[in-house]
């Protein structure tokens, strides 16, 4: 009986700016080229905070559907209506990605970036990941919540791959997949120390250019996600 039911999904206020945005294309109250309204007075209409109102732009814009013009503001791409329309109901679905979707997407998309970087980086990104992997250690061994942390470990492997797609790609899913780590307590002093050990055998196959290393050794890392995602 229990597989009859469904999960109750709870939009985020991003998402329901991204919905009201459709529905006007859909409505024809917004067509290719219409400006938007500044930030400021769509955030005071819609009574959110301007955080939310940028992240739904970014979004958008990244899918290709809104775009930011020196000077000009943000406007509505110059696609037709049924590919924008199309287009927002996959970005809309996308946020509600199985668990396991998302995290076999990660893992093809770091172990990726970790190879890339080993053979691309340079001095100046290196130490910027140990930067953020000092940053890791320091929190986990306080016994502090380091997920923001990890998260930016992985961001400056994903900058030091020179591959500004596959950063874009990661900042829209990895949030969503932490989230869930987080929702369930996944994220112990035990994982965080042993992620720890992993982080330093993921920067040394990069120091050492070893682009081979560095993937298996991403993957290896994420064994912890991916066992969780199908629990």
């Amino acid at each position: 009986m229990l597989e009859n039911f469904t999960e109750i999904n709870q939009e985020s206020p991003r998402d329901k700016i991204i919905r009201q945005i459709r529905m006007l294309i859909t409505s024809g109250q917004l067509k290719s080229g219409d400006k938007l309204p500044p930030e400021r007075k769509l955030a005071e209409k819609l009574g959110v905070g301007r955080t939310a109102i940028r992240a739904a732009i970014r979004k958008l814009e990244f899918y290709g559907i809104l775009k930011t013009l020196p000077q000009s503001g943000t406007v509505v791409s110059g696609m037709g209506l049924p590919a924008l329309e199309g287009l927002i109901t996959d970005v809309l679905k996308l946020e509600r990605s199985d668990f396991k979707d998302l995290v076999e997407t990660r893992v093809i998309l770091e172990s990726t970036t970790a190879r890339l970087a080993a053979e691309r980086r340079t001095d100046e990104d290196i130490e910027e990941i140990q930067r953020a992997l000092e940053s890791y250690e320091k929190k986990v061994k306080t016994g502090k919540n380091a997920v923001e942390e990890d998260l930016l470990f992985h961001l400056k492997i994903a900058e030091a791959s020179k591959n500004a797609v596959l950063k874009s790609l990661m900042l829209i899913i990895t949030p969503d997949i932490i989230k869930q780590f987080i929702s369930y307590k996944v994220c112990d002093e035990s994982t965080e120390l042993k992620a720890l050990n992993e982080h330093q055998k993921i920067i040394q196959a990069i120091i050492d250019k070893d682009g081979d290393k560095a993937s298996v050794f991403m993957e290896e890392h994420l064994k912890d996600v991916i066992n969780f995602s199908v629990i």
